[in-house]
């Protein structure tokens, strides 16, 4: 092997290998939460017009939680606590143009904080700038 541990050009490159793995795998990471409050919100969605529509009650929450268990036993998320979180989520947020896109970027137990600790609009969006922003630092 004619590479030298000690060679510089060696380090740096190997410096900049790991950055970009690091980097990949963050955005691999940002691009899941993104799906997944997108999911989230589309449950959510679901849910809060499908009891519209046809009259459900709170019932609903309770097999749709027992019948996405059973189809996905391995996915954790679809238990009927989640599934209300969802429907609060998205009703909180629909009608917030300033804070719905601000939530995308937050995780899902961060959002789930947020929810349960904040009382308003304001203190949800002073709570997620300040999540997103040590996210970033």
């Amino acid at each position: 092997m004619n590479i030298i541990k000690n060679d510089n050009k060696y380090g740096k490159f190997l410096r900049e290998i790991k950055e970009r793995i690091y980097r990949s795998q963050y955005d691999a990471l940002k691009a899941v939460n993104k799906e997944l409050i997108s999911l989230y919100w589309d449950i959510g969605r679901g849910v809060i017009e499908k009891q519209k529509l046809f009259g459900w009650g709170k019932s609903v929450v309770e097999k749709l939680a027992e019948d996405l268990q059973k189809e996905f036993p391995g996915i954790q998320g679809f238990s009927k606590d989640n599934i209300w979180r969802m429907r609060k989520f998205y009703l909180n947020y629909v009608n917030n143009l300033k804070l719905a896109p601000v939530v995308q970027e937050i995780s899902w137990a961060k959002n789930v904080v947020i929810l349960e600790s904040c009382k308003n609009d304001l203190e949800r969006e002073l709570k997620g700038s300040h999540l997103i922003n040590s996210a970033r630092d």
